[in-house]
């Protein structure tokens, strides 16, 4: 990964932080000589992933209720200092259902998990960097809320909603000093991936990406640093798909 020098020291926040590609974007952050903190609900696998950082923390919230997100505020400020960046990624309730069979009750579970914990945990964070008149903020949208894809409605309306939070939040917040920008990820090949799809399955898919091959968290992360650091101070409001050349529409 390239090295960012204007990262080390700073105050890390990334959201979803137990596995997958909010781990890998919390460890390239601290290769960066970032302090981090990792915050998501599986307490276990959130002290995995802080206790192999230099200088992590792990804090356990649920990111679709205010109260628990703010309370994770304060600990992190109190503990590691003002945040400078925040990753916000937690999310990722995808599973194919047709649109007409979608229970209106599981409509609403991913609106929240994957759009409100966004702007919960944005609102928690963000009043402070606008104070402080400087800041970085990366969301996670989807290749799914970018174009039509096998995931159900209710995640392509989170993640398609995403994108516009992120341009509306740029343009509010950029006098303010602070920039927010976004990464839309194709299939990546988590470990939820690995144990799940068919190698056959992943085959196919990959051929169908211009690079022929799946992302890995590697590069959703090296996207993350880049748009948080000095190296991106000129650009805010913008959605980099992550996605071995497919091309939105």
């Amino acid at each position: 990964m390239a090295s960012y020098p204007d990262l080390s020291g700073k105050t890390v926040v990334v959201t979803g932080g137990s596995r997958g590609i909010g781990a890998e974007t919390a460890r390239a952050f601290a290769a960066q000589g970032a302090r981090v903190a990792v915050i998501g609900r599986d307490e276990s696998a959130l002290g995995e992933v802080a206790s192999a950082l230099p200088a992590g923390l792990a804090v356990r919230a649920d990111v679709t209720d205010f109260a628990q997100i703010d309370q994770a505020r304060i600990r992190i400020e109190q503990e590691l200092g003002p945040v400078d960046v925040l990753a916000a990624f937690a999310g990722g309730q995808g599973a194919p259902a047709p649109s007409w069979q979608l229970d209106p009750a599981r409509w609403r579970d991913v609106i929240d998990a994957d759009l409100t914990s966004v702007f919960l945990t944005i609102r928690a964070f963000l009043p402070g960097m606008i104070d402080r008149g400087r800041g970085a903020i990366v969301t996670m949208s989807s290749a799914a809320g970018r174009q039509p894809s096998p995931a159900n409605i209710a995640y392509a309306a989170a993640k398609a909603g995403i994108v516009m939070l992120t341009r509306q939040l740029a343009d509010e917040a950029g006098p303010h000093g602070v920039r927010v920008n976004c990464v839309a990820p194709s299939t990546i090949r988590t470990e939820r991936i690995e144990r799940l799809m068919p190698a056959e399955t992943a085959d196919r898919i990959a051929g169908s990406h211009p690079l022929r091959r799946l992302g890995t968290p590697h590069d959703v992360a090296s996207a993350a640093v880049f748009l948080a650091s000095d190296a991106a101070g000129w650009i805010t409001g913008v959605t980099v798909d992550v996605a071995g050349g497919k091309i939105t529409n």
